[in-house]
This record gives C-alpha cells, sequence and structure tokens, in this order.
C-alpha cells in the first residue's frame, strides 16, 4: 500500500503535513513552501524545492537519565557536531523556514550553544526552534532574547515535583517552573511577543492522571500550549508504564485535559486515542519527512527523522547541498517511507509522535518488532 496514493491523495495538504510554528515568511520561503507540499503530495524523488525545516543534533549527551528514553537501549558514542556542519547548510538558509535545535541529547549543553544561536541570527526570519529538560533555562536566559529564539519546549513528565523528578531522574520540577517564571516575566517586561514556549509532556501510566493539572500549571504560568506525546517502552521494566489498551484511562485524563484547556484558552495538543485513528492497518500515517526536513545527527549523519537510527549518508560526502538533497539514499527513501512493501524495517515499525498508527502496538512497544 502507498500511503500517499491511495485515500490521502486529495486530502487537505495540512491533514497530511504537520504544519510548523506559523509565521509570516518571505516570498521565497511562501514560494519554497508551496513547491514543497505540491511535490510531497505527488510523491516526487527528486526535488526542486529545498526543505522547509534543518534538525541539528548538536549533541547525543544528556544531562538527565529519564527513564522512558531510548538513549541507553541504543547503545550511542558520544558526539557533538562540528559547527562546520551546520555552515554547510548556509546556501539554503534563504529558502528554510525553521531551524530546529533537537534530537537524542541535550541541546542547551553543547559547548557552543550560544555560538549556534548568534550564527542563526544573522538571518532575518529564519526561525529559531529548540527542545530543553529545562536545566539550564537560567544559564541561556539572557541568549534567548538576545538572539531572538522564536520558539522552545520544556519537557516536564508531572505536575508535581514527586512526579516529575521520579520519571526525569536528574531533573528539578521546582528549578525548572523558578526558571520559566523568570523567563516570562522578561519577556513581560520588555514587552515582547517571543519566545513561545510550550510543555512537552510524555504521557505514562503513573503522571497520565496530572494531565489536567499540567494544563493548570501552564495557565498559572503564562503558557499557551501542551503537547502531549505517548510513551514508547524500549526495555521490559517499563512495560506496566504503557497506555496500550488503556483506552478508557486515557480517555478520561484526555478528556478532564481538554475542558480545563478551553476554559483556559491553552492549545492542547493530544495524540489520538488508540481504535480512533485514521490510519487504519496501515503501518503508519503518511510521512512527510524526507521531503520537509533534513534530520543530522551530532556524528554528520542524515537520518530519516528523530526516531530512526539508520545512517542514510555523511554531509561531507557531497561538494553541494543540491546533490545531497536529491542523493540517492534520500531519493529511495521517498520512493520507500510510504509504501508498505518497500519501506525500511524502522519505518514499519514507526513510533514516531507525528507519524505512527496509534492502533497498532508497534507505536507503544519497541520491544519486540511485529
Amino acid at each position: 500500500m502507498d500511503l500517499t496514493r491511495t485515500k490521502y491523495k486529495n486530502a487537505n495538504k495540512s491533514m497530511i503535513m504537520e504544519e510548523l510554528f506559523k509565521s509570516p515568511l518571505t516570498k521565497i520561503r511562501q514560494k519554497n513552501s508551496d513547491l514543497n507540499h505540491a511535490e510531497f503530495i505527488e510523491g516526487k524523488e527528486v526535488l526542486k524545492s529545498y526543505p522547509r525545516r534543518l534538525v541539528f543534533e548538536l549533541t547525543n549527551r544528556c544531562n538527565f537519565n529519564c527513564i522512558m528514553c531510548g538513549r541507553g537501549d541504543a547503545s550511542l558514542q558520544s558526539n557533538d557536531m562540528p559547527m562546520s556542519i551546520i555552515r554547510q547548510f548556509e546556501p539554503c538558509f534563504k529558502y528554510v523556514e525553521e531551524i530546529t535545535l533537537h534530537g537524542w541529547g541535550e541541546s542547551t549543553i553543547y559547548s557552543r550553544f550560544f555560538d549556534i544561536l548568534e550564527f542563526l541570527d544573522r538571518y532575518p526570519m529564519l526561525r529559531k526552534y529548540f527542545v530543553t529538560n529545562g536545566s539550564t533555562l537560567l544559564k541561556i536566559s539572557k541568549a534567548i532574547f538576545d538572539y531572538h529564539v522564536d520558539v522552545f519546549a520544556v519537557s516536564l513528565d508531572g505536575a508535581t515535583s514527586a512526579t516529575n523528578d521520579s520519571i526525569r531522574k536528574g531533573g528539578n520540577f521546582y528549578r525548572e517552573i523558578s526558571s520559566l517564571r523568570r523567563i516570562i516575566a522578561e519577556k513581560e517586561k520588555r514587552n515582547l511577543d517571543y519566545p513561545h514556549i510550550n510543555f512537552i509532556f510524555t504521557a505514562i501510566r503513573s503522571n497520565i492522571h496530572e494531565l489536567p493539572e499540567m494544563v493548570n500549571l501552564a495557565w498559572n504560568l503564562g503558557l499557551p500550549e501542551i503537547k502531549v506525546v505517548y510513551l514508547t517502552v524500549f526495555k521490559e521494566e517499563l512495560l506496566h508504564e504503557t497506555l496500550l489498551n488503556q483506552q478508557e484511562l486515557v480517555r478520561r485524563s484526555f478528556g478532564e485535559a481538554r475542558e480545563r484547556a478551553e476554559k483556559f484558552n491553552i492549545k492542547l495538543k493530544l495524540p489520538e486515542i488508540q481504535g480512533s485513528g485514521e490510519a487504519g492497518l496501515s503501518r503508519h500515517k503518511p510521512c512527510f519527512f524526507p521531503w520537509r526536513d533534513i534530520y543530522v545527527g551530532s556524528d554528520g549523519y542524515l537520518r530519516p527523522c528523530q526516531a530512526s537510527s539508520h545512517k542514510l549518508v555523511h554531509v561531507s560526502d557531497f561538494n553541494s547541498f543540491e546533490d545531497l538533497w536529491n542523493c540517492t539514499e534520500l531519493q529511495g527513501l521517498r520512493r520507500a517511507v510510504n509504501n508498505e512493501h518497500l519501506m525500511p524495517s524502522q519505518c514499519y515499525n514507526c513510533y514516531h509522535s507525528t507519524c505512527a498508527n496509534w492502533d497498532l502496538k508497534h507505536g507503544f512497544l519497541q520491544i519486540v518488532n511485529e
């Protein structure tokens, strides 16, 4: 089954390709965005458009040891991305809408994090986005404003210290909340519309009951958005935390959280409840990443997305961005990723929060692939 050429072929594009953060685009970026959309829908393998987002995993090191993280099971060799790799992508910055600093590690502990922000800030209207565990927010708060960070997300997995800190080993609920309050106060003092800040909440059996209180916490802080993702289990000792086949518990917690979010005018992004998705028996929803994004690991290898460890090519093997963007490996991924007869095994068992089919168990469990 080819997912982009069946029932999704004539669907609204926004239903298929997850939109990036909303902000005005230059004429060049808007034209590129429109072409990129069209080439995805048409299933083009050689693209005339440029990617809309570049994702750089600055480091795969982390100062936390969260119970649900798959880093420990991936046998990672510690890497920090040379800044020269990011500079290689400079020729396409006028087309790209967003630079995301995110991956297996904590981007803000990267030794040249400030240099990266300063470098990217030279390009007007190029959005800067990162995801953080919140531990370094006070240290980087000045840089957030000096270098005009547009968006950042803070991972928090409980509305109380007891819950969050038991899941996010190394985290400190009170420290993270205190840091957020100071940044939000500074934003208000300066009368700025940036940065946009949101929570990311990983829902598991032992914390999902606190999701409604997470909405209260966001409202109390003045945060406009919470994104919820499901736990994917990589090791047997976490099987008791999976939300697989826990639809009633999920429905109850999501329902109460949704009511509060509507009351407080907070955007609540919830994953589908198992059994209610639109993907049917498809192995995953239509994947747009090989068209919209380039994901560069901290070792310089392109990967299909953050959820895949498969290494495609190394950026140093190409003399130009155009050659890299339409290399044989990326063309092959575009040909295969939405075709169930051709897709790589990690795509066949997709657990990416955006593309996974939550009606099937491999999104929740990666211990034994089907």
